[in-house]
């Protein structure tokens, strides 16, 4: 869920990159939650016309998602769609990354796979017949479509490039559950934790099948000749009765079936290779050589089967099949057996007998966690000083409610300290503080992480 500090940095990249007016479309949507096209118009009191221009901007560059829950009409009348609009938080911050983004694809593939990825970056989503005219304008000697269709070719099989998502997916309205008052207290947080996830649930019903998501469309875009090839079938509109002003911005924002694929560069794979590279170097600050290796041959043979981006435990694998990993690579073949058992151990994994088939599988929530709390260590050092940071690591290790009398005595800083410094991390929100009663107080390290 986005913080206020959040939300204000996303506006602020928004204001930056589209202006005011897109802006202020996207702040109601953060701050709001999903809204309908009236809605957008009411609360931003802009003119209809600046509202849907403002909404076909940000779902062309992935910051929006329009869905449509199926309600029951009135009395004869048939289900109905009501379109609404909703903001997607974390694709809005991923902008920051872009220069991250193009440095992984320069790295692993080539310029070609690299101009194709930023035009993706730079325009939010293309048809392959675009890719190659703005590949043909930043060359004088043009360029093919055959090489262009070779670029995008490695940038899905790296999954670094996705087919859009359905413009406009039917969502299922959440089941409103009545309650007693001696379960009421369960139930409504199991429904406000079910509220909580719509983005999830929007994004799961918009998402194309897995075997569509990586694979390039048979029906290619330009014929033998190099044309681009045309579909006159009539468009299929979902939903019936639609209002005058949602039905214009679904056709200007929708791509009708039957006509070309739109791609975009997948943000979760991107995600899922600088969270590897995170925990590879801070292995490697911490641990030895051999342990950075076994752990980067581990995350690179399992990638392809991680299920989410944040997942907490790296997939297993049998010590043999580490093993194969690792000295594929040449700094890898100086190990042994045993030298990659040893850096399992290392890495929190526990050591397995000889001759079985056990597997080992890395705590990659732990080493996140650990990074995130040393990083915020150096901030609290640099912020407010040597007491401040012994008294934050002691918090940290602590994980539990510890009273200032004995922070003041374990950290070895002045008693008469020790409560001005917790009163200013407790105030900057560093810190978690309960009272006992008036001259008892208690902290607990409580710090919230976005990509935790």
């Amino acid at each position: 869920m986005a913080t206020p500090y959040g939300i204000k940095l996303a506006v602020h990249l928004i204001t930056n990159h589209f202006g005011n007016l897109v802006a202020k479309v996207c702040e109601n949507l953060l701050r709001r939650g999903p809204l309908t096209l009236q809605q957008v118009i009411r609360y931003t009191e802009l003119t209809p016309q600046q509202v849907k221009n403002s909404l076909l901007i940000l779902i062309q560059h992935n910051c929006i998602q329009a869905f449509s829950f199926e309600s029951q009409g009135g009395f004869g009348d048939g289900p109905k769609a009501n379109t609404q609009y909703l903001a997607l938080f974390g694709n809005i911050l991923h902008r920051m990354r872009f220069p991250k983004f193009l440095e992984i694809v320069s790295r692993e593939l080539d310029q070609e796979c690299k101009e194709l990825l930023e035009g993706l970056l730079q325009n939010g989503r293309l048809t392959l017949v675009q890719m190659v005219e703005r590949a043909k304008s930043k060359r004088k000697d043009g360029c093919r479509e055959d090489v262009v269709q070779e670029g995008l070719t490695k940038l899905l099989a790296a999954h670094f490039v996705e087919r859009c998502p359905a413009p406009e997916p039917l969502v299922p309205e959440p089941v409103k559950v009545e309650t007693t008052s001696k379960k009421r207290g369960a139930k409504s947080a199991k429904i406000n934790e079910e509220s909580e996830t719509i983005e999830q649930r929007v994004l799961a019903a918009a998402g194309p099948m897995e075997a569509q998501r990586f694979s390039m469309i048979t029906n290619t875009e330009f014929d033998v000749n190099g044309e681009t090839s045309t579909d006159d079938s009539p468009s299929l509109i979902v939903g019936e009765k639609r209002k005058r002003d949602s039905l214009e911005l679904d056709r200007e924002s929708t791509a009708e079936e039957g006509e070309v694929v739109l791609w975009r560069a997948n943000f979760e794979e991107f995600l899922r290779r600088l969270r590897h590279m995170a925990c590879i170097e801070n292995v490697r600050a911490s641990l030895d050589d051999g342990a950075v290796k076994v752990l980067k041959a581990k995350l690179d043979a399992t990638r392809g089967l991680e299920k989410k981006v944040k997942t907490e435990k790296s997939v297993p694998l049998s010590l043999d099949n580490i093993f194969e990993e690792v000295i594929k690579s040449e700094e890898g073949r100086v190990m042994t057996l045993d030298d990659v058992r040893a850096s399992l151990v290392q890495l929190g994994c526990p050591a397995s007998a000889r001759g079985t088939a056990d597997s080992y599988s890395i705590d990659l929530k732990k080493i996140i966690e650990s990074a995130q709390n040393d990083e915020v260590e150096s901030i609290v050092l640099k912020r407010y000083g040597r007491d401040a940071y012994r008294i934050f690591r002691l918090l940290s290790k602590n994980g539990r409610l510890v009273e200032t009398d004995k922070i003041s005595d374990t950290t070895f800083v002045e008693k008469k300290d020790a409560p001005k410094i917790l009163y200013k991390m407790w105030k900057d929100e560093y810190l978690h503080m309960e009272g006992h009663h008036a001259h008892t107080l208690e902290f607990l390290l409580e710090i919230s992480f976005s990509t935790k």
